[in-house]
């Protein structure tokens, strides 16, 4: 059985998608861009304001589930450019202090809204 996922605490879907899905003791989360939840704008220009943010949307989904980052056990990062993952790379990585999740990251030829970063997660809860 599945259960769908809202918070006001990450942007509403610009799609037919959900923010995230239970499944069981396991939470998909869709991909994260860099959209404030709380004005529907779209930050654009600034890579680290951009990947901040992106991981502030992350973290209202997990929040809302009681969950955090130490409950995430797989990363998907998806870029624009993989010259930016370096930046990238360094933000991400403050949100994790040890078990690292499991991950890829990918240069991919366009991101929705055209947005550099787009980041999904797969949470379990404990």
């Amino acid at each position: 059985m599945k259960q769908i996922i809202k918070t006001d605490q990450a942007p509403a879907p610009i799609g037919p998608y959900n923010q995230a899905v239970r499944a069981g003791n396991t939470l998909y989360v869709s991909g994260q861009i860099a959209i404030d939840p709380a004005t529907s704008e779209l930050k654009l220009g600034d890579l680290e304001v951009e990947t901040r943010l992106v991981m502030a949307n992350i973290e209202g989904i997990l929040k809302s589930e009681g969950l955090g980052f130490e409950h995430i056990v797989k990363t998907s990062i998806f870029l624009k450019n993989m010259d930016d993952f370096v930046q990238i790379n360094g933000i991400y990585g403050e949100y994790f202090t040890s078990d690292f999740p499991a991950r890829e990251t990918v240069q991919v030829a366009r991101l929705p809204k055209d947005v550099n970063v787009e980041i999904s997660v797969i949470a379990v809860y404990s």
